[in-house]
């Protein structure tokens, strides 16, 4: 494994929709380790693609305290959301910047997993506002897009 450079605010990469993983192959499973091993370095909760400077559809996500349930989450999407929270988010790409943002309280989504599994998960508190800030770096959309 091996640890990735976390693009910051301003690079363009962050700001580019990203495009779908095609086959889950050596490189991908690499990459999804390496962007593990940096969000974990980083003290973060969940990394995508773009952060990295790669513009693919992934995301990684580990809300737990002890960094015993990672997430890989290939072509996410939200299918549903319901019950609109505004809580504290920071952004690794944005380092020191914490602001309140208002999203899903619980959402479902569905992605592939690692082994081409086809998931669905319900989702909320932490976890669901981590999937919705990840599935939208894929979407070139920021979090500091939420504030007025």
């Amino acid at each position: 494994m091996s640890k990735l450079e976390i693009k910051k605010y301003g690079d363009p990469v962050l700001r580019k929709k990203t495009t779908a993983v095609l086959e889950i192959n050596a490189d991908i499973k690499k990459l999804a380790s390496n962007m593990l091993e940096t969000m974990y370095l980083a003290k973060g909760v969940g990394l995508a693609a773009p952060q990295v400077g790669i513009s693919l559809r992934l995301c990684v996500i580990d809300v737990d305290p002890n960094k015993k349930y990672p997430v890989v989450m290939i072509n996410p999407e939200i299918i549903s959301g319901e019950n609109k929270v505004s809580a504290g988010e920071g952004c690794l790409s944005f380092p020191g910047v914490y602001e309140n943002v208002e999203r899903f309280g619980n959402v479902v989504a569905k992605y592939t997993d690692l082994n081409g599994k086809q998931c669905e998960v319900k989702a909320q508190d932490l976890l669901a506002k981590a999937m919705q800030h990840e599935i939208d770096h894929l979407d070139g959309k920021l979090f500091i897009d939420y504030l007025c």
